[in-house]
């Protein structure tokens, strides 16, 4: 059977019927990692939010009946397993994977004791367990069920943790996933321990939320899929970290139960979806309203024209902060591949963005305007510069993204083709937007950030009175224009603030 376009990968757990844990929350997180997700049923579990009422083990007879008739019919890509329950339903999953090819990524989460302390596994069945992690390919206990795992005190700290999954690792022949989002720390960073000892750790910052339900599951799940389509077990936690932190930021939008209620799985999905649509903004026809309660600008506008504009965009200031890319640049937990990305787009957009500003400056009414546009022309240039000499350390290794691309020919469109006001209107977003990002950016930013020069760059003074000369500037242009040219100038700047918005998602979005 041909391997298809999506990993095909079984989980085997138990059930909740609320949706947050179990094998419904593993089907969601098979499908947000790309895959097809496939179950077979190891126990029903009578749980909500709340906690666990009670559980029915079916006939070990129906769990091998279930198993064959997922092997007698589909090629498996990849296996997830989670609650086992007991000595038995353990014996048979362990048949079950020396059915299975070599090549076939097995992804174990060991569910013995809940980070609750309430044991999942009859304490007669952990042995079982321990023989069934040299038959898989990564495992992902709790602390506390990588205690029980080697039988040791449970790990106090990260760095305790990965000790302790180094030699268990070695010795069972198998990776380990070390999970510190039950530590009491601001980081909930994670790592992967290879049998060679070898680490790999993705950073990740502490969500504040109770609504945790079912994270193992979801994590396994997520990291078996990415495996199974071929992902290195580092690549696959780098993924499955990053997509897992977004659904825990964007829990709390649920309203599932009363307990710790369950993550967002899809939340990365819908963002995706929706920055896909093709369908036209609608500011680009009829009139333009300002929104009521719009958070005001830390660079003040210029006037009441600048006030205007910045109004129509709120929204988008506002989705801008919300980004997965720009909270994690905030925490100092983005993965360098994702900032070289965006940088490696950022030089090739300032590229173009310098001649958009040179056009402007052969426009300008005025000896000054026409010298503010021409030295900011030049600054893009050398700031290009100095990205390939600092950050990226190498040339371009790209091409314009097709984000980028659209971004930058619609400011020379802009700038080129239309009226001056028009084009200044264009390319303010790139001024004002990113001194905001720069100014709140800096709340996090210390001499230890891991991307404290980039932070420091764009929230200090120099920068900061260029955005201050480019409102004056728009300002002024607005002030001066007719009411069609204006209405065009508006729409521009919108259209512009829509592409920022992209512009700073584009590195999350690159897979």
């Amino acid at each position: 059977m041909a391997k298809g376009i999506y990993p095909r990968v079984l989980s085997i757990a138990g059930t909740d019927p609320t949706g947050g844990a179990g094998i419904q929350a593993d089907l969601k997180s098979i499908s947000a990692a790309g895959g097809y997700g496939m179950s077979v049923v190891t126990a029903l579990v009578a749980q909500n939010t709340q906690g666990v009422r009670s559980v029915h083990v079916p006939p070990v007879d129906f769990l091998q009946e279930q198993l064959d008739s997922v092997i007698d019919d589909v090629e498996i890509d990849a296996v997830k397993i989670g609650m086992l329950a007991d000595a038995a339903i353990t014996a048979k999953v362990a048949d079950f994977l020396r059915r299975l090819p070599d090549d076939v990524p097995v992804v174990l989460d060991p569910v013995m004791v809940a980070t609750s302390g309430d044991r999942l596994l009859e304490k007669e069945a952990e042995q079982a367990v321990r023989d069934l992690c040299s038959q898989v390919d990564l495992i992902t206990p709790n602390l506390k069920e990588l205690a029980v795992l080697t039988q040791t005190d449970e790990a106090s700290d990260l760095e305790e943790a990965i000790a302790t999954a180094k030699e268990w690792a070695k010795g069972a022949g198998t990776a380990v996933v070390v999970k510190g989002g039950h530590l009491d720390a601001d980081i909930a960073d994670n790592a992967v321990v290879n049998a060679d000892g070898a680490v790999h750790r993705v950073a990740s910052s502490r969500v504040d939320t109770k609504n945790t339900h079912g994270t193992g599951c979801s994590l396994s799940s997520a990291l078996a899929t990415r495996l199974g389509a071929g992902d290195s077990p580092a690549a696959a936690l780098t993924w499955s970290t990053q997509w897992l932190h977004e659904a825990i930021a964007n829990a709390d939008a649920l309203h599932v139960g009363k307990g710790h209620g369950p993550v967002d799985h899809l939340h990365r999905s819908q963002r995706l979806m929706q920055a896909a649509s093709t369908l036209p903004q609608p500011y680009l026809s009829g009139n333009l309203v300002e929104p009521e309660n719009v958070d005001q600008p830390r660079v003040p506008a210029a006037g009441p024209h600048t006030q205007r504009l910045w109004n129509l965009a709120g929204d988008h200031w506002e989705a801008i902060k919300a980004l997965p890319f720009i909270r994690a640049l905030g925490t100092g937990a983005l993965e360098k591949d994702a900032f070289g990305f965006y940088l490696d787009q950022d030089a090739q957009y300032l590229n173009a963005y310098s001649k958009a500003l040179a056009r402007l400056a052969s426009q300008a009414p005025e000896a000054a305007q026409q010298l503010h546009w021409a030295e900011g022309a030049h600054d893009c240039l050398a700031v290009e510069a100095e990205l390939h000499r600092g950050w990226l350390e190498s040339d371009i290794t790209t091409a314009a993204s097709r984000v980028t691309s659209a971004y930058t020919d619609f400011l020379i469109r802009s700038t080129h083709t239309d009226d001056y006001v028009v084009g200044a209107a264009a390319v303010l977003p790139c001024y004002w937007l990113y001194a905001e990002v720069g100014l709140h950016l800096a709340e996090f930013d210390s001499l230890e950030h891991p991307y404290h020069s980039w932070l420091s760059m764009y929230g200090g003074e120099d920068f900061l009175n260029g955005v201050r000369a480019s409102l004056e500037i728009v300002e002024q242009a607005l002030a001066g224009a007719d009411e069609r040219t204006r209405l065009r100038a508006e729409r521009a700047y919108i259209t512009a603030s829509h592409h920022e918005v992209d512009f700073f998602d584009q590195a999350d979005r690159r897979f």
